[in-house]
């Protein structure tokens, strides 16, 4: 099984939302990543935490087989941040971003990481995400995510970060700053031929677009319906956890595992949804996820589809 690596932040959240409202709960890009990683794979985490982290936040990683020396600790307070959601909750809402000891996070790979098969850069300034790639050896695959504070900030060094990995993962509103292309579809071909060979374009509410440069093939699907929506704080991050790890449970991959992979994001982050924080993705075992992927392909499957398409094409050469 191939390894995974995840650098990001690992977090303490305050969310509100039009359901509920939670203080200090779990949170950040790793923790989300992690849980929902481990499923599937061998998992690797680098991040900060000050000396108020939790140790049963620490085991419940621990608890995952995920491993944790990387993970440094320092004194201070962990980052922490603050954000809210009203009706439309595409969008978070931030009040507060108290970055403390996240602040001065520098990413030391630790040897035993270095021959990670898969890297995920998780939101974090493009300069430490540079940083971790000259530290890391050969990876098969290499995934980097990202958000709108850095395209408007550090846009130059984030561009070159972006030529240097296979998949990138981002939302409608970042694709559509950083190529300066409004239709959707015009900027995740513009995003490809920034140096990734795969584009996915996570879509909130209504799901996911994935662009595959090298045939120039599109897969679209909806997101996985959910009855009580609750917090999509994380989403995109347990979806880039479920999305690396189905890969990393295969040797090799072309476009359609990254399909069957995007699949399996999708229903993973349908969780995280329900709950707060981490709430749910923290006892999701495989089972629920395979019962949920089952009934996920049978709202979009169209009976008689083949049938469908012949039928046109034959009253095409009529006319």
């Amino acid at each position: 099984m191939n390894k995974i690596l995840v650098v990001g932040s690992v977090a303490y959240d305050s969310i509100e939302t039009p359901y509920q409202k939670q203080e200090k709960t779990l949170g950040g890009s790793a923790n989300y990543f992690s849980l929902s990683a481990s499923l599937l794979a061998s998992v690797n985490v680098v991040g900060v935490v000050g000396d108020d982290y939790n140790p049963e936040d620490l085991e419940l990683l621990t608890s995952r087989n995920v491993d944790t020396s990387g993970l440094q600790k320092v004194p201070g307070k962990t980052f922490q941040w603050c954000g809210k959601y009203e009706k439309d909750m595409n969008e978070a809402i931030t009040l507060e971003t108290h970055l403390n000891v996240f602040e001065s996070f520098d990413p030391v790979i630790p040897e035993s990481y270095q021959d990670s098969d898969i890297v995920f850069l998780a939101n974090i300034d493009p300069e430490l995400q540079l940083k971790v790639l000259e530290q890391v050896k050969s990876p098969k695959l290499v995934g980097a995510d990202t958000m709108n504070f850095w395209i408007e900030s550090k846009k130059e060094t984030l561009l070159k970060m972006i030529s240097k990995i296979n998949v990138l993962t981002i939302n409608e509103t970042e694709a559509r700053m950083l190529t300066g292309e409004w239709n959707i579809n015009k900027s995740i071909q513009s995003l490809a031929e920034m140096g990734p060979q795969y584009v996915i374009i996570k879509r909130g509410e209504y799901g996911f677009m994935a662009y595959d440069k090298a045939s120039g093939g599109l897969f679209v699907m909806p997101a996985v319906p959910v009855k009580n929506l609750v917090d999509p704080t994380g989403a995109g991050d347990t979806f880039a956890g479920g999305f690396f790890s189905y890969l990393a449970s295969l040797k090799t991959w072309n476009f359609d595992d990254v399909k069957r992979a995007c699949i399996h994001g999708c229903v993973t982050a349908s969780f995280t949804v329900a709950g707060m924080g981490v709430e749910k993705v923290k006892s999701l075992n495989l089972s629920q996820l395979q019962d949920r992927t089952k009934e996920y392909l049978k709202v979009v499957q169209v009976s008689g589809a083949s049938a469908m398409a012949a039928s046109v094409s034959n009253r095409d050469q009529l006319q």
